[in-house]
């Protein structure tokens, strides 16, 4: 099937484009400003022997978003089944010190994002009665974490759309579930939580891995998932 990974670009993103090609999927790895990274995993695959393009556009514009998948959306005989929503971004401060700017744009990319991407790619997977959603959430949006009082929400919002969305579509055969990682390594984990931090706070006293969420998502996209849909999936070495 085909498959759309948003911000396929990153560690993550990367992670799950791997794992949904090796699984036998035609992978669109999308990007916004690092194509040329976005470029580099679709290679990557296609040298694995796997099949993977990249795409490039900005999920906040709606516009561009659109014109950007109709590409996808033409070709009837090979629609879009599997869609990742994993564009997000972060931008950390205290609520009371948070400006109008860091709050609108984490709410822009990851919810404004979610529906700019998945609403023109419903229609081809009702028709086909066949379709996987994936919407990479966070423990934030689950448990709420200090200083991300603008990520908490988005991804709280984005569970929310994750449990509309998998009751409208359940009876067109289309599965729709969130999956909520807790901390992953990756540059940015390793400068937030040092090793020590870690410990205190996750049971597993360790980082979970990008592959060990793609894993979880290629589960959710397979046919053994078939009966799995409105479910939030936690991967967060027993943070609670």
């Amino acid at each position: 099937m085909r498959a759309l990974v948003t911000g396929g670009s990153g560690a993550l993103g990367q992670a799950i484009s791997v794992a949904l090609a090796q699984a036998g999927h035609e992978v669109w790895v999308h990007a916004n400003r690092r194509l040329v990274e976005a470029e580099a995993v679709a290679q990557g695959i296609v040298a694995a022997g796997g099949n993977a393009h990249a795409i490039a556009f900005d999920v906040t514009d709606a516009d561009a978003t659109e014109a950007a998948l109709a590409r996808l959306v033409a070709d009837e005989d090979a629609p879009v089944q599997i869609l990742v929503n994993n564009a997000g971004i972060h931008d950390d401060a205290p609520l009371a010190g948070m400006t109008r700017e860091q709050w609108r744009r984490v709410i822009d990319v990851s919810l404004n994002g979610f529906f700019n991407v998945t609403q023109p790619l419903l229609m081809p997977m009702i028709r086909t009665r066949r379709g996987r959603i994936v919407n990479i959430a966070s423990f934030a949006g689950v448990m709420g974490n200090r200083g991300q009082a603008n990520y908490a929400a988005a991804k709280a919002g984005l569970i929310g759309a994750t449990k509309s969305l998998a009751l409208e579509l359940a009876s067109r055969g289309i599965t729709v579930n969130a999956v909520a990682p807790g901390i992953i390594a990756s540059p940015m984990a390793e400068h937030a939580f040092p090793a020590e931090r870690i410990k205190q706070l996750v049971p597993a006293q360790r980082a979970g891995q990008p592959a060990e969420v793609a894993g979880m998502v290629a589960y959710l996209v397979s046919d053994a998932a078939a009966y799995v849909t409105g479910q939030v999936l936690s991967i967060n070495g027993g943070l609670a």
